[in-house]
Parts: structure tokens; C-alpha cells; sequence
């Protein structure tokens, strides 16, 4: 066998092989450490759902996590990102699924700190919507390098962020729907507290969120890529 042939071969055993590197900053999805990842969801998916609110709010915030996970599966074995991106996303289905079981305006830690703090309202739906676009960063970041011809720079920064505002305005636009739709059954789920200004908050907190993971985690990202 030629030598480059023999060397590629050499690589596909390793990126094949089941368990190579569990670390959560792997380059290459390690098969133990992402079974501890879907059993971590899955055990606060079934957490969730026992004893929730009501299951009609707790439908609506865990649907975006749970279509996003059958998404990676049915992908998985065409497109496998990073560990760190799949950690990432296996924390924000966390987040939503914890939203989902107490609703975004009721999270007793939340509720905790806001007692505790003389805050105006319980600020867990704004950590969802920083998750909502941390998250979001760093697999169209990913995507984005590794399937289009684009190159690290301002460009893709900039892309990077107007897909997770995109993201964030279809949420919006959906939390709009459900509400004229059920009308005060989806109260729960938009999660406002009386604040009129409360869908311009969240895509400003999404956009944070965004902004954040770029600035924090591009150069290791780099360095995890730069191993494909």
C-alpha cells in the first residue's frame, strides 16, 4: 500500500475508533464521553417532565431542544462536530429542559437571587437566552469552516452572528404564534413578568451570548479543527 494511502488509512482507525479521546475538548467525538452526555439529557429529560408545571408549557420549551438532538442523531454519522460543541449543546438542552419543568419565571435559584438581591424579575429565561445564542456560535462557527470555502476573520464573525439573531427572531416570532394562538395558556412559556420590552431583552442577551463565545472560545476551537 502507498505510504499516504497507509497514513490515511492510519487516521480514519483513529477518528473511527470508539472511545479514542473522552475529553470534553477533543477534536474527535469521543463514544464514551458522548453516551455520558446523552444519558446526562436524558436523565433530566425524564426529570423534567415528572411534576412539571403543566405539560402544555413544558412541550413548548423542550420541543426546540429535543428536535435539535434528533437533528445531530439522524446526522451523526455524516457530520460529527467537536466535543466541546456537543457539550455545549448538551448544556442548553439542560437549560431548557429546567425551563421547561419549573417554566422560565418560576426557577426557584432564580427566584433565590432575585429575593436575595432585590432583582425585578427571575432572571433565568435571560440565562436561556444567552445560552440561546452562546450555543448557537459555536456550531454555526463550526459548520461554517468546515462546509463553505470561508476563512476565520471579521466575515465570519459577522455571519456567525447574524444566523444566531436570525435564531433568536424565529423564536421570538414563534413565542408570538403560541400566544395568539392559546392565547393566556402560553403565559407561562413567553415568561415576560410585565416586561413590555421583553422580547428585545432576549435577542440582546442572545446576541451577548453570541458575542461572548467568540471572543472565548474561538482560538481553542481553532486548535480542536485544526485536528481534522
Amino acid at each position: 500500500m502507498p505510504r499516504h494511502e497507509a497514513a490515511g488509512a492510519a487516521v480514519k482507525r483513529r477518528s473511527d475508533s470508539p472511545g479514542e479521546d473522552t475529553r470534553p475538548g477533543s477534536a474527535l467525538p469521543g463514544e464514551r464521553w458522548l453516551l455520558f452526555l446523552c444519558a446526562a439529557i436524558l436523565v433530566v429529560f425524564v426529570w423534567s417532565v415528572i411534576g412539571c408545571h403543566d405539560l402544555f408549557t413544558w412541550s413548548l420549551e423542550v420541543s426546540p431542544g429535543v428536535i435539535g438532538i434528533a437533528a445531530l442523531a439522524v446526522t451523526y454519522r455524516r457530520f460529527r462536530f467537536t466535543n466541546l460543541v456537543y457539550t455545549l449543546i448538551a448544556l442548553h438542552a439542560i437549560i431548557l429542559f429546567i425551563g421547561g419543568h419549573y417554566t422560565y419565571a418560576e426557577m426557584p435559584l432564580f427566584n433565590h437571587l432575585r429575593d436575595s438581591f432585590h432583582l425585578s424579575r427571575n432572571y433565568y429565561d435571560r440565562l436561556g437566552h444567552f445560552a440561546q445564542g452562546f450555543v448557537p456560535a459555536m456550531i454555526v462557527r463550526e459548520f461554517l469552516l468546515r462546509k463553505t470555502s470561508l476563512r476565520r476573520g471579521k466575515l465570519l464573525s459577522f455571519l456567525v452572528l447574524c444566523v444566531c439573531m436570525a435564531i433568536s427572531a424565529w423564536y421570538e416570532l414563534f413565542e408570538f404564534a403560541a400566544a395568539r394562538i392559546t392565547g393566556t395558556a402560553a403565559d407561562a412559556f413567553l415568561g415576560s413578568q410585565g416586561d413590555p420590552w421583553d422580547t428585545q431583552w432576549d435577542m440582546t442577551f442572545c446576541f451577548i451570548g453570541a458575542t461572548c463565545a467568540l471572543l472565548l472560545l474561538s482560538r481553542w476551537h481553532d486548535r480542536l479543527l485544526a485536528r481534522y
